[in-house]
């Protein structure tokens, strides 16, 4: 028998909703604390209650400056 352990998560801090979902579902930008740790930034779909999530990205403060950068350099 295989356990997963629970994920302990607070947001810190609601960034923006990126789009919603027609089942109300929203992929929103967090500052989220997992499992007691530093906060980091995240990107994934939530429910509108923030009790289930969907797969996501988490990034430190770094990796979302260089995403940034990226993204200012795209011509889109």
């Amino acid at each position: 028998m295989i356990t997963i352990p629970e994920i302990k998560f607070e947001i810190i801090k609601n960034i923006a909703t990126i789009s919603e979902g027609n089942k109300g579902w929203k992929k929103e930008l967090n500052l989220i604390s997992w499992n007691g740790r530093d906060p980091k930034y995240d990107l994934r779909d939530w429910d509108a209650e923030h009790v289930k999530m969907g797969k996501g990205i988490t990034l430190s403060k770094e990796e979302l400056i260089e995403l940034k950068k990226i993204l200012n350099q795209m011509e889109l």
